[in-house]
């Protein structure tokens, strides 16, 4: 274990159960903040060939110069 790993550790036994509560509540939080942005790149990554279609053409190539 990293030693910042264990710094972290023992600061969260420090706290009253109360707080360590709210730890746990806001690493969860990140977590699933995480994971819908990872869903979120992928289902972008997943569209784009469906777009390039619509994207790569003649008549919006103006656009594509702002």
């Amino acid at each position: 274990m990293a030693a910042s790993e264990q710094a972290l550790i023992e600061k969260i036994k420090q706290l009253p159960p109360q707080r360590v509560a709210e730890v746990e509540d806001f690493v969860d939080f990140l977590r699933a903040r995480d994971d819908e942005q990872s869903l979120t790149r992928a289902a972008t990554k997943a569209g784009e060939a469906s777009f390039a279609a619509v994207w790569d053409n003649d008549e919006d190539a103006a656009y594509d110069r702002m």
